[in-house]
């Protein structure tokens, strides 16, 4: 035998790929290199501390008999780590998560970003009215929905609606005007052209015509524009100058117009004109679509468990949700280490308490399911298939299964031992009713609310 360190652990290497899956010898063992044998001490190179920590705690026995077995003695492995991965670690958690914001890259001088388009939104029973209203707008700017007011949280997907409206209209007639715009933009080029004094009559035709002169108005976060009198009165005029053109307004805010009461009263009224649709944050399937469009357009892999974890945990802002995502393919990126569920909660503890953490149950859900539509609890463990008892257990088989990720086997031994084909039904036919019903759907999340409050503590 050719005891030349190379092929010792070459033949090492083939007793290895054996006992494992090719995806786990491909993520773990092809990237190990020998170094020595000295002292009955076998030292190998690995990528960095991580891989020493899982080959370690994994697979080091299992290596050292198989060496042992080799060179008929018994040898221990010394793992000796190509970079040190605990200070890459350390400076990548030390960076926030990305806002993503939209401003800059790739924008026109309408300050439309080619980036955002309808394809591109990721749709769900939270936003699906909204994004609908939009199309409707951006087919067929000024004659309905006019204005169109779009209001929600932070990081919601309004401003990707807004640039998809106006690439839509930029593409069915490449010579419309249209301008994107922050209410706070607005507020500053206002305020610039009377900062150094009287401005000229030509300025102030300049900046009107801007304005009044466009076919498509996109205004994002008009609740800036809150105590501006002066900007205020001026988006007045503009505001009706564009309505009476039959010219198209689209206007984002993060709460509905009746809340906004630092904006005058006229304003207002003219915001309730046309239509005003809300998006309420993603619910865990949304949220999970959109990792996986995000990881897909950045061509980065990210293991599902990885996903489910970051949806379950991340439930209110997309843009964070974004950003984790990027935050961890970056650290994959740097330290060439395959992303973990162990890794991903290390690299987000920042963001992902454990103390955050929701203690809902099944029984929980059981007992809130039952109590909305006035049955037995033991009734959905029951033999039972009258619809006035079924479909409320379906309703809690599709909530334990998307609020708890739980999988259809586990799920079905909570409700009487149904097997796994039975819980899909019940899960499909509560998400195709959610889809399709608004009302339904108000109900189920008017469901989720009372769980919520009867987890949190008193």
């Amino acid at each position: 035998m050719d005891n030349s360190i190379e092929n010792i652990w070459k033949s090492a290497v083939d007793k290895i790929r054996e006992g494992v899956n090719p995806e786990t010898f491909d993520l773990w063992f092809a990237p190990l290199e020998p170094l020595s044998l000295e002292n009955a001490v076998f030292s190998i190179s690995v990528p960095n501390t991580y891989f020493a920590e899982w080959i370690k705690t994994r697979q080091k026995e299992n290596i050292e008999k198989i060496l042992s077995d080799i060179l008929q003695e018994t040898i221990s492995i010394d793992l000796k780590p190509r970079r040190d991965i605990a200070a890459t670690i350390e400076s990548i958690e030390s960076v926030p998560i990305p806002p993503l914001p939209l401003a800059a890259q790739g924008r026109q001088k309408d300050q439309i970003n080619p980036k955002y388009l309808f394809d591109s939104f990721v749709e769900g029973p939270s936003n699906r009215f909204a994004k609908a209203s939009c199309e409707a707008v951006a087919k067929n700017p000024g004659k309905q929905f006019n204005p169109l007011f779009i209001y929600g949280g932070v990081g919601l997907g309004k401003t990707h609606l807004l640039h998809a409206i106006g690439n839509y209209i930029k593409s069915a007639d490449p010579a419309a005007k249209i301008l994107y715009a922050t209410a706070e933009s607005f507020f500053s080029e206002f305020i610039t052209l009377f900062r150094s004094g009287r401005p000229s009559e030509k300025e102030i035709d300049s900046f009107k015509n801007k304005y009044r002169s466009l076919d498509c108005l996109l205004i994002d976060d008009i609740q800036f524009l809150a105590e501006k009198g002066g900007s205020q009165e001026e988006f007045y005029y503009v505001f009706n100058s564009l309505y009476d053109s039959k010219k198209q307004i689209v206007i984002t805010s993060d709460r509905p117009p009746k809340d906004l009461v630092e904006i005058e009263d006229r304003l207002i009224s003219r915001f309730a004109w046309g239509n005003s649709v809300d998006i309420a944050p993603p619910d865990f399937e949304t949220r999970m679509a959109i990792l996986r469009q995000k990881a897909s357009d950045e061509k980065i892999y990210i293991p599902d468990d990885v996903i489910t974890y970051i949806a379950a945990n991340i439930k209110s802002n997309i843009r964070e949700l974004e950003g984790s995502l990027l935050k961890i393919s970056a650290f994959s990126l740097l330290t060439e280490t395959p992303l973990t569920l162990d890794s991903v909660k290390i690299l987000l503890k920042d963001i992902i308490r454990p103390l955050e953490s929701v203690n809902i149950t099944v029984e929980m859900i059981q007992k809130a399911v039952a109590a909305e539509f006035n049955i037995e609890l033991r009734d959905m463990r029951s033999k039972k298939r009258t619809d006035a008892v079924a479909f409320p257990r379906q309703i809690a088989m599709y909530l334990s299964r998307s609020l708890l990720e739980m999988s259809t086997i586990a799920v079905g031994d909570f409700f009487g031992g149904r097997d796994h084909s039975t819980v899909m039904h019940a899960c499909n036919k509560i998400k195709e009713k959610i889809a399709s019903d608004p009302y339904f759907n108000a109900k189920i999340n008017e469901i989720i609310k009372k769980i919520k409050l009867a987890e949190a503590p008193v």
